[in-house]
């Protein structure tokens, strides 16, 4: 693989979710990742996920002394090493960053957990909602005044968990670079999440901050700035919310001598979030529901008012604009996310698509020189496959 990160071999011991998100990010970038799958975990690699590209993979049993000194032995050669156990698990496993650090003191030893490695909470089971829920992030994402709804589990898991682990990856290896000692990375989602909520403590501190889930204009407590239904029972994301977008977005409504809906902005003050905002929101929910979607695409198309059409994932994927920059690709016949961000002079290669558990096994111990002998005691005790 070509990238900003080629030269970088990463060792990622298989999980779920957030994980291999980061990994999928670095090899991406370059990085040589091969993926420690569970002996005969072949179900745990289904060869469509984009997650799990751009690896090779190596089959082994973690819990018996054999399997655990082949992956030390792998250690000896790598830049970081990711896992994803509760914390405490890879140090009872053999595994954790005393004994892998002693083999490579230039080693990233990265790790990504919900809760982080220490806290009351640390030892606990739990999933993105609940990291996103002690975040203050789910509080504020539904309708206004009710309660919070359930997103996507992109937030906890692969923002503020895989994303912040890929970034902290990145900065540790820099620091490596100019030190010669590797560190301990200890990314938790909970962590990943009150970070994206920065902006917002600033509004909480200025007194500008509405406690009510989406009340907030950013979370649509605002009639420009939310998501309305159009006839044919699909959406529209209007977002016009500085005056020069604003403006124009009313003359294409034909609502500029509509004094009304023009004073519902921009005042913040509470009797407009409360009294105003949810007249003029009903009111514009009327309006986008006369018509289909497209007749309002067709309506809003290259002008400045900030409104688009909320599209299905497969939408996305046919989308002009998405094609035209290939933010969209097919690897292995799946249509998938191409790689970001973008590099003018190491640009990522073509991603390849997921390999089995255990395919690359072989090839993997001959090239990362792993001593022949620990190999065949591996095999004896059926450590390795």
């Amino acid at each position: 693989m070509s990238g900003p990160l080629a030269g970088v071999k990463v060792i990622e011991v298989a999980g779920l979710g957030g994980a291999p998100y980061a990994c999928m990010m670095l090899a991406d970038m370059g990085a040589e990742v091969i993926r420690v799958d569970r002996l005969g975990g072949d179900k745990d690699t289904p060869t469509t996920s984009p997650l799990l590209r751009s690896r090779q993979s190596i089959a082994l049993n973690l819990k018996q002394p054999a399997g655990r000194d082949v992956l030390l032995a792998l250690v000896c050669g790598a830049d970081v090493l990711i896992e994803a156990f509760r914390p405490g698990v890879a140090e009872r496993l053999g595994m954790g960053p005393e004994p892998c650090m002693a083999r490579n003191q230039r080693l990233v030893y990265g790790r990504l957990t919900g809760w982080g490695q220490t806290g009351p909470l640390a030892p606990m089971a739990g999933h993105d909602l609940n990291y996103i829920s002690l975040s203050g992030v789910l509080h504020q994402i539904g309708p206004t005044g009710q309660c919070p709804v359930v997103p996507l589990n992109v937030i906890g898991d692969f923002g503020g968990g895989g994303l912040l682990l890929a970034y902290g990856i990145a900065c540790a290896l820099f620091e490596a670079r100019q030190s010669g000692r590797g560190q301990i990375v200890d990314a938790a989602m909970l962590d990943g999440a009150l970070s994206f909520m920065a902006m917002f403590f600033g509004y909480k501190a200025a007194d500008q901050f509405n406690d009510r889930t989406g009340g907030h204009l950013l979370g649509g407590g605002a009639h420009y700035y939310n998501v309305y239904e159009t006839q044919d029972g699909k959406s529209l994301a209007v977002a016009p919310i500085e005056p020069q977008f604003y403006v124009p977005f009313l003359g294409k409504l034909g609502l500029t001598d509509d004094t009304w809906l023009s004073a519902g902005y921009p005042a913040h003050d509470r009797a407009t979030i409360e009294e105003v905002w949810p007249e003029l929101k009903a009111r514009l929910a009327n309006i986008f529901r006369s018509r289909p979607r497209d007749y309002w695409c067709d309506l809003f198309r290259d002008s400045d008012v900030c409104v688009t059409p909320v599209l299905t994932l497969q939408e996305a994927a046919d989308h002009p604009h998405n094609q035209a920059r290939r933010a969209v690709i097919e690897v292995g016949g799946v249509v998938q996310n191409a790689p970001a961000p973008r590099f003018s002079r190491t640009p990522s290669g073509t991603p390849r698509a997921p390999r089995r558990a255990g395919a690359d096994t072989d090839a993997i111990l001959a090239r990362w020189l792993v001593d022949e002998t620990l190999v065949a005691r591996a095999r004896d005790e059926g450590a390795l496959g």
